[in-house]
């Protein structure tokens, strides 16, 4: 190394550089010289940290000692005390209690689609128009479309033509003469469902089509008696729906009545022989049987239904007392061909409309009364238990044309 590179190293470092040895001479036939191990390198064990020393803390006076609590203070909460002592208390307003519908109220709403539909074209009819043929042939058109009837259509529609021919009539008029007819024909069949006390126990047969709300109606009157302090028993004979099972005997928890239940599939007449026996022995005043829903045109669903009143028959000769059919308002027309079948098949003594605050068709009713004559003993307008009620052909007419 030159003088000159050596003399700035030693400037640099302080030192002369010292030479790399150079590589030995390595032969191709000489061996390989193991390498030496390199020795580890054990780090220093760190040193403790320095505890530090207490520190000595003052005694502080306790919370709220007139060393904490400035005069000023206790000024402030004592006229704040004074305010509040000072301040009258004015007492929550009382809630105000809903009044409860009355039942025409609520029959009035229940039948507003029926009766909206209905007035509506009995208006546009009679909008500045005399009384003409025409005009009593276009009426007649709009009552046998809201299921009144074809009879009823008639009635009315010959009603005026003999005492408003050829004058001017307002649609007021005519749903005055509207309300008139339908309370004269549904007047004869307004009949409450009268319980014989001399029969013990008094069994009601519940039948009707699919959906038509029987079991829940059989949970409403089961109210309705339970009310009037009589002792009701319920028997599940819906055996085809174990839902409909399960529903009556929620009804059966809610009135207190028993429910005489069997496993969904059991045989029907079965179960109802068991009911009445079950009933008599107990003494009950009231026995309600629910029955599987049933088209009118199957013929075997018949035959069963037939089969379940003669077996109540062998137990209680006299029984059922009274067959309801509960009739869903919505199906229209078709509900004159439940009642003509189920009346031949199983004796129907009375019926049950039902839903008639989901339809615009609750005019059927006439219709049927007009061609049947049978007892109209409930009508429903709603889910609630206080939304099934004894029939009244006054407020029903009144309803139905929009009268208030």
């Amino acid at each position: 190394m030159s003088d000159k590179v050596s003399g700035f190293f030693k400037r640099l470092f302080g030192t002369e550089p010292v030479p790399s040895p150079a590589p030995p001479e390595t032969r191709p036939d000489a061996p390989i010289q193991p390498i030496p191990p390199v020795p580890e390198t054990v780090p220093p064990a760190p040193e403790p940290e320095p505890v530090p020393e207490p520190v000595e803390t003052p005694d502080l006076p306790p919370p709220g000692s007139p060393e904490t609590t400035p005069d000023y203070v206790e000024e402030i909460e004592e006229r704040a005390l004074e305010i509040q002592n000072s301040v009258p208390i004015i007492p929550a307003p009382a809630t105000a209690e809903v009044p409860r519908q009355s039942w025409f109220s609520r029959l009035t709403t229940g039948l507003k689609r029926s009766s909206d539909n209905l007035t509506t074209s009995i208006t546009s009819v009679f909008t500045k128009r005399k009384l003409d043929g025409a005009t009593l042939d276009e009426l007649e058109d709009v009552l046998i479309q809201a299921d009144l009837g074809l009879e009823t259509a008639m009635a009315i529609t010959e009603t005026l033509r003999r005492d408003r021919f050829d004058r001017e009539v307002s649609d007021s008029d005519v749903r005055s003469v509207l309300a008139a007819e339908v309370e004269k024909v549904l007047g004869p069949v307004a009949r409450p469902l009268t319980v014989d006390t001399t029969k013990t126990p008094f069994i009601i047969l519940m039948i009707g089509v699919n959906g038509s709300g029987k079991t829940t109606t059989i949970g409403k009157l089961a109210q309705k008696f339970a009310g009037e302090g009589k002792s009701v028993m319920l028997a599940a004979g819906d055996t085809f729906r174990a839902a409909a099972i399960e529903q009556l005997q929620v009804w059966g928890q809610r009135t207190g009545a028993p429910v005489v239940s069997r496993p969904a599939g059991a045989d029907a007449s079965g179960l109802a022989f068991d009911a009445v026996t079950q009933a008599k022995a107990e003494g009950r005043d009231v026995l309600i049987i629910d029955t599987a829903g049933r088209l009118q045109n199957r013929d075997e669903l018949m035959d069963e239904l037939e089969k379940v009143i003669r077996v109540i028959k062998k137990v209680e000769p006299s029984a059922p007392h009274a067959t309801l059919l509960t009739l869903d308002a919505t199906t229209g027309q078709n509900a004159l061909k439940q009642v003509e079948i189920f009346g031949k098949r199983a004796g129907v003594t009375g019926l049950v409309m039902t839903k008639l605050d989901g339809t615009a068709r609750g005019g059927i009713l006439v219709a049927i009364a007009r061609k049947f004559g049978l007892p109209v003993h409930f009508i429903g307008v709603g889910e609630g238990v206080d939304d099934l009620e004894p029939f009244e052909a006054r407020d029903f007419a009144k309803a139905i044309a929009g009268q208030d």
